[in-house]
């Protein structure tokens, strides 16, 4: 298991948003996960009411075969990712969308046959699966589906029908336990050995197990591993270099980016769904180190969109502990394919820029351009794209704050309001398009050889050149 802090420890404290007081039990607020009880009674006025784009939203949530009451889930008893294994994955992930996207109709329409399909194929697999195996990519399943079966029972914990300690029970030890034991060991490698986005699926699915099964001390390790982990999903070792000088003043340069365009936009859609479930519970991750995930987040989009980025070149150690080691340098970011999208921007866009009231032009621009964002099915078969719930036109636009940059930090206890990132704001480009994406596991490679990539590691510590100011 991880290892809180005591500063971790002694936060969970703070972990509940005001205005929502924990129980005497100490429970989080429910619903909490992605979407908060204000969000999902939102999205239903707002599409009862015809506005846009929430209806946009809503008919590529309603056109969605996985949206439909008629789903039959098909639970397994072992769940195999990754080569060499029986894999039968796509089976899960499917089966989550289906739910998540019943639950999530339910919520806008009221109409019960929709809460009974989600809770049919969430009771199905917690009577049913055993465990999550298979090459080192069942740490990716585990983090993935962990965090997304967590959001999809959020949504109907209270129907009656619904077996709810039954799939706490599972989530924890099928999904949490696993993903647990990944941030503390990483499959035995070294700890830079794994990308960014492994750490990063991983830590969603402690945090989401953690907020549902209302585990504050597990809650508490995922927030302090956001701030201070060993590994590559950290806030400041996911996003290495800050630029604050001249033209590339408010990014900061995105790990992933040295490696390629869909893992970068996994990475970046995992650490704003890690930051928005936190903030639904009081924890503001999104403002926190000066908005370093705005920074990110920008960078990504401007790259993603065919724009010029500074790069920090850096050098990796990988290998397995008491085995094989090496290393490898990366010196300039990835080619794009401005075309290339996943259901993430709405989400992050509608946060800094809605809730918080600040500049950010790359992210409104690339929220605009994937717009109406659909969800699981509607971007290819692989598995890549299901790696995010998606809806986010749907789910995440809202009203802009009242007062610019002073919206509602969810707790006392949450970091400094966040700063505007770079200015040159730029209208809105037309939708692109959207081809499959491929899957984003390790493919025919396993174990701890699984990963390549970019950081420079030594003991431990990240030794990146900065461009501006050190590190905080």
């Amino acid at each position: 298991m991880l290892k809180a802090s005591g500063t971790a420890v002694a936060a969970t404290a703070g972990l509940v948003a005001v205005g929502r007081p924990a129980s005497a039990a100490g429970a989080f607020a429910h619903p909490g996960l992605l979407h908060t009880r204000t969000d999902l009674d939102r999205m239903a006025a707002k599409v009862k009411a015809g506005a846009a784009p929430y209806t946009a939203g809503f008919a590529r949530l309603t056109a969605n075969r996985h949206a439909q009451s008629g789903w039959q889930p098909r639970p397994q008893a072992v769940v195999y990712r990754g080569s060499g294994t029986p894999e039968n994955y796509t089976i899960l992930y499917n089966d989550i969308h289906a739910a998540y996207q019943n639950a999530l109709r339910f919520h806008v329409t009221g109409e019960s046959a929709y809460a009974d399909t989600a809770v049919a194929i969430l009771n199905a697999w917690s009577a049913t699966l055993t465990a999550v195996n298979g090459s080192a990519d069942r740490f990716l399943a585990a983090g993935l589906y962990g965090y997304q079966f967590a959001n999809a029972a959020e949504l109907v914990r209270d129907h009656a029908d619904f077996e709810l300690s039954r799939f706490q029970e599972m989530l924890s030890k099928q999904f949490g336990a696993m993903s647990d034991d990944f941030l503390v060991r990483h499959n035995n490698a070294v700890v830079s050995n794994y990308w960014t986005n492994w750490d990063l699926a991983n830590m969603a699915c402690v945090l989401a197990t953690g907020i549902f099964c209302d585990d504050r001390a597990q809650v508490a390790r995922a927030v302090d591993y956001f701030k201070n982990g060993a590994g590559l999903g950290s806030i400041r070792n996911a996003i290495p270099v800050v630029y604050d000088d001249g033209a590339d003043a408010g990014l900061a340069e995105w790990l992933e980016a040295g490696r390629d365009q869909g893992h970068a936009l996994l990475g970046v859609g995992l650490m704003g769904t890690f930051c928005e479930m936190a903030w639904n519970q009081g924890v503001d991750l999104y403002g926190y180190d000066d908005s370093r995930f705005l920074k990110g987040a920008q960078y990504v989009a401007k790259w993603s969109m065919g724009g010029q980025v500074p790069f920090t070149a850096n050098t990796r150690r990988k290998g397995a502990i008491g085995g094989w080691s090496g290393s490898e340098t990366v010196t300039a970011a990835a080619g794009v394919d401005p075309a290339m999208t996943r259901p993430i921007w709405a989400m992050i866009a509608n946060h800094y820029t809605r809730r918080r009231g600040l500049s950010a032009p790359y992210l409104t621009r690339i929220a605009a351009k994937a717009a109406p964002e659909g969800g699981g099915g509607d971007y290819g078969p692989n598995s890549g794209g299901f790696d995010q719930l998606g809806f986010g036109t749907l789910t995440f636009t809202r009203d802009r704050a009242s007062t610019a940059g002073t919206s509602a930090a969810p707790s006392p206890a949450a970091s400094a309001p966040a700063s505007a990132s770079a200015s040159a704001s730029t209208s809105a480009s037309a939708q692109g398009g959207r081809g499959d994406l491929a899957a984003t596991g390790s493919g025919d490679v396993v174990g701890w050889t699984a990963a390549t990539g970019i950081t420079a590691l030594a003991g431990g510590l990240l030794l990146l050149r900065r461009r501006g100011r050190r590190a905080g």
